[in-house]
């Protein structure tokens, strides 16, 4: 049905085997159980540059991808935990698409949508620091972040061949997160 309401997912990491990648593709899962269309994205690393855009505009793949966020009522993003905070490319993506275009609202791209977080790590946290930024960050900018997220830690040893976690309860947790947000986002419509 195309009324229903759609869920963008994406990870905050462009590295092809990425642990973050794996978690999110599980999340989007758990939405689509819960009967929504989700929509995988990778991130651009076009660095934010204000001096940039004011001579040649947001890059083509930032703009894209707003236009594609604005289209979507929830997110899941799948933060990987760089020194105790988020990704660059997950920063610089946030920020290109705050930018508001000619004759936009600020932060039109973020308004009233509704995220759910979640972490991979080699380390025994699980990237839970980085996910404390990142959800002050989209709090602040008009995201509604749900309180449940999930972190997996040592990572290396928690998915299979198949990109798919190995304990049953972590991975009823991250498709959790996902029909979570699948039901405020229909709420919300």
């Amino acid at each position: 049905m195309t009324d229903q309401p759609r869920i963008l997912a994406f990870a905050g990491s462009a590295r092809k085997d990425s642990f973050n990648v794996k978690l999110v593709n599980i999340a989007a899962a758990g939405a689509r159980g819960g009967g929504r269309g989700t929509r995988p994205e990778r991130l651009s690393d076009a660095t934010f540059n204000q001096d940039l855009e004011a001579a040649d505009g947001a890059p083509p793949q930032a703009s894209r991808l707003k236009e594609i966020m604005r289209a979507h009522g929830g997110l899941l993003i799948a933060s990987p935990e760089y020194n105790s905070s988020i990704s660059p490319l997950l920063k610089n993506t946030i920020d290109w698409v705050s930018r508001p275009a000619d004759g936009e609202p600020m932060l039109a791209a973020y308004q009233g949508k509704v995220a759910g977080l979640m972490s991979a790590s080699p380390g025994r946290l699980g990237g839970l620091r980085g996910l404390v930024h990142l959800r002050s960050i989209l709090s602040n900018i008009g995201v509604h972040v749900i309180p449940d997220q999930v972190t997996v830690g040592e990572a290396g040893s928690a998915f299979d061949d198949r990109g798919d976690l190995v304990d049953d309860r972590r991975r009823a947790s991250v498709q959790g997160v996902g029909r979570t947000v699948t039901t405020l986002v229909g709420w919300n419509r």
